[in-house]
């Protein structure tokens, strides 16, 4: 199964739309893999890091970034969002894996050039209870600009930042 995590609920029909990250790209519907889904249980304009642990982080960076916690993966939002995250309900639609084609492995991305109907939508609220039953750490914080900068410059290579443009000013 793949999905596609929407604060609309009433989709019928997923239509390829143009991708405003990649310019020139074929109009496309996206979707992603369970394992990443977690990265996406948030209200769509949040900002957040999410990193995760590889073969690829140095000694040193596996201390800055991983002590105190068993958590492989870990997701930073702004303490400013928390009430939004608490209050927010969100759908959760599946397709059929048929129907796309492996985007970004990494990434956990999916597309279809292609109409797709989904095959059920759900409900989810909750979300910061899904969110820490993942085994994912969840970290709040004042501000994202020192943890962004920090992973930018680090061995960290597993890592999604989404939505930062709607990050806190840096402080």
């Amino acid at each position: 199964m793949l999905y596609h995590i929407s604060d609309e609920s009433d989709i019928e029909l997923f239509r390829p739309r143009p991708p405003a990250a990649y310019p020139g790209m074929s109009p496309v519907v996206w979707a992603l893999d369970e394992a990443h889904l977690i990265n996406y249980l948030f209200p769509r304009e949040c900002p957040r890091i999410i990193y995760a642990l590889s073969d690829g982080v140095s000694d040193v960076d596996r201390e800055r970034f991983f002590s105190y916690t068993t958590a492989k993966t870990v997701i930073a939002v702004e303490s400013g969002w928390y009430e939004r995250i608490n209050q927010a309900r969100l759908y959760q639609y599946a397709f059929d894996l048929v129907e796309f084609e492996c985007f970004d492995e990494t990434a956990g991305y999916y597309i279809s050039k292609n109409t797709v109907k989904p095959q059920f939508v759900e409900a989810i609220d909750d979300l910061l209870h899904k969110i820490t039953a993942s085994g994912a750490e969840l970290r709040v914080t004042p501000n994202l600009h020192l943890l962004r900068d920090a992973v930018l410059s680090s061995t960290v290579d597993d890592f999604s930042i989404i939505r930062f443009r709607n990050a806190a000013a840096h402080s």
